[in-house]
This record gives C-alpha cells, structure tokens and sequence, in this order.
C-alpha cells in the first residue's frame, strides 16, 4: 500500500493540479506552493496564505500533542477531560486520535494524510520565501462586555484577502511578531504551548487592526482571547469555568476559519494562478517592458519601411532586412498579449519575478506551454512575414 502511494505522487499527471496537491506540496514548479506564495504577494494576498499555513502548524502541533499522550500510557480523557468532554459532545477534527468518537468536520483542509507520520518540525515548518464547521467561541458569549459588537467593527473588505486598513500597533501584536513559527520537536510539547500558538495565530492575522489582519464573516470572527500563554487555568481564580472552556477549544479554535479561507483561495485566486502559470510564464511587470519594447520596435519598423519606400531605395531587396524590427517588435507584442514568451519556453524557463526564472518541471504543465509557445511562435512568424512581404511588394517613389 504504502508503495502504491509512493507511486501516485511520482507518477506524472494528466492534469493540471488540483489546490490541496499545491499546497501539500506535491506539485513542481511552476505551479507549487511557493509560486504560490509568490502570486499572492504581487496582489497584497499573502496574508491568507499565511493564515492557513500557521493553522495547518497549529493543529499538527496538537496532534502531536495528543500522540504524546497517548505514548505516555495515559488517555486523553484522563489527561484533558474538559476537551475530552468538548470533542465527544461537538466533534473535533481530532476525534479519531483522541478517541472521543469519529471526527465530525474532516475535510480535504483539514490536515495532510502523512502529517502524523512525519517528525512536527518537519510538519509545521512552512518557509515564507468543505464548509467551515460549527464551532462556537463560547467564552466570547460568556464575556459579552470584552467582545467587539459587530455594529463597532470598522469597514471591512468583502473578500477574505488582506485588509487594506491603516494597522496600529498594540500588545499583542508585538507579541505575535516575537512568536517562534514553529516549536523544535525536541522539546516536549504542553497545553501552554498550545496556547501560545493559538494567541499568536490570533494576534496575527485575528485581532482588529493587527498587521496581518484577514477579512472573516462576521460568524466566524473570534473577538476575544482570555487565555495568557504564561499559565494555565487556576481553579481558584474566578474566571476560570470560561478560560476552561476557552482552553478546551484551542485545539480546533481556528478550523473553521482555516476552512473559510481554504475554498476562499480555491475558488478566487488558485484558479488566476493556474491562468497564470499553466498557461503564460511571464510576470505582470515583464509582460508590461515587453509591451514598450514591441511598441518602439515596431514604430521604428514602420518608420524605416516608409524611408525605404519614399526615398526608393535600391536594390529593393534591402527592405527584406525589415524582418528584423518586425520579429523584435511582434514577438514582444504578441508575447504580452498571451503572457507567454515562447524563447524562455523553449529553453524550459517561467518567471517567478520579474525577469528571473526557474526551470518548469511539472510534465503536463510544461507541455501544455509548449504548445502554446508553438501556437505563438507560428502566430509571429506570420505577422512577420505578412508586413514585411507588404513593404517590400509597395512600388518606391521618391519625394
């Protein structure tokens, strides 16, 4: 089985990729995750991208955690019975490894089918370069006087992408760009540390004018976070039937979140990326020089074709020479037209910034761009050889 596997990951596919097998990393360039990223980034998208990642780090971290558990001899329910209690009652994504019943919101987002096999700091560590499910932040209701009224909230943007609001710096901010992104395995892994992930995710990309602030639906917006990494929950303290509570849903506290922005991305921006990647390979910014370039190439084309022509130049096969700011001048026009320049596919290159590139190593990718750089390479000889058959069949007449 685990051969067969094996197998279905190396094979070559026959289609494009789907989103999950880009962002579990099963895919080449051009279209993998950190062209990905790369795309986001040229759009002010990252931030999302991001979100997910730091989740998907989350919950292998409390994976990690349960299994920990679970090889110490002990349950979870011996160990947590507050989130035992809670996954039993609501479901968790972890039921099936904490043993609270079978789980009740897995989804293709919900974590990589290899994530528990795989050592954490392997499993977390994503370099920078479904429906959501029913979870209810119970303690925000409990502790209605800390929470942000929705009448309150400051305009928002109406996709899930990054906001475009003037970000303060608070507390808790700081506090999360000081965060590791990830904790060494080597260590071993506690409730606190399970809620300093989650405060850091929160203070990140959740709390109101934070720098990395994402647009949610008003359902799924977490407006408060009454846990402090530094210590658990002490049952002599007077909140601490709502910071138990808190503490129980930590470990699937931003599932439903992390669902939201998985189909956000699936049905925005993964398929602009797959216009991009799949079928062009040049970058806004390079396909924009290549429109100036072909422009003047074509106007001093144009303009040495009418010299020729009202000066009456002999012999006449001179104006043949034409061909040459005539094929500069369409290949950079025709290859901003299509995004795609077909000498850097023929030499196997995409572009991942402007004007520098890397090797395309995804099979169906690379020949579905070699027969678009066919197509194109045609399309300009023809323009070429059109005009400049024109220019030199016009009779010469001197002024």
């Amino acid at each position: 089985m685990a051969d067969e596997k094996r197998m279905s990951y190396t094979e070559p596919r026959q289609r494009l990729p789907t989103f999950e097998e880009v962002l579990y990393r099963k895919t080449r360039p051009p279209v993998d995750l950190f062209n990905f990223y790369l795309f986001l980034q040229r759009e002010g998208a990252e931030d999302v991208l991001d979100f997910w990642l730091d989740v998907q780090q989350h919950e292998n971290l409390c994976r990690a955690y349960f299994k920990d558990i679970r090889k110490s001899g002990k349950t979870i329910k011996e160990d947590w019975p507050q989130f035992w209690e809670y996954a039993r009652r609501r479901g968790s994504i972890y039921g099936n490894i904490v043993g609270a019943g079978a789980s009740k919101r897995s989804t293709v987002s919900s974590g990589e089918p290899d994530a528990e096999k795989r050592p954490l700091s392997s499993q977390g560590h994503h370099s920078r370069p479904g429906t959501p499910g029913n979870m209810q932040t119970g303690w925000a209701d409990a502790k209605d006087h800390h929470a942000y009224r929705d009448s309150q909230d400051p305009p928002r943007s109406g996709t899930p992408f990054s906001l475009s609001l003037g970000r303060r710096s608070t507390t808790m901010s700081k506090r999360a760009s000081r965060a590791p992104t990830f904790i060494p395995r080597d260590t071993a892994i506690t409730r606190t540390d399970l809620i300093a992930s989650a405060e850091r995710i929160f203070a990140r990309y959740l709390l109101p004018s934070s720098d990395k602030e994402i647009y949610l639906p008003p359902s799924l917006r977490i407006h408060d976070f009454p846990l402090s990494s530094h210590q658990l929950p002490k049952p002599t303290s007077p909140d601490y039937e709502v910071e138990s509570s808190a503490l129980a849903q930590v470990p699937d506290m931003f599932h439903a979140q992390k669902e939201y922005v998985f189909r956000a991305m699936e049905q925005d921006a993964f398929p602009r990326f797959l216009r991009a990647k799949a079928f062009g390979n040049l970058t806004p910014v390079s396909a924009l020089a290549r429109l100036c370039v072909g422009l003047v190439a074509l106007w001093a084309g144009l303009a040495t074709a009418f010299a020729l022509i009202f000066l009456d130049v002999k012999p006449k096969a001179k104006r043949f020479f034409l061909f040459i700011p005539f094929t500069i001048a369409f290949l950079c026009l025709v290859s901003h037209q299509y995004e795609l320049d077909p000498i850097l596919i023929f030499l196997n290159q995409s572009e991942t910034t402007p004007f520098r590139t890397m090797d395309i190593r995804e099979p169906y990718v690379r020949k579905l761009l070699m027969g678009r750089a066919i197509w194109v390479s045609f399309l300009i000889v023809l323009l070429v050889v059109v005009l400049t058959i024109i220019f030199w069949a016009v009779p010469g007449h001197r002024l």
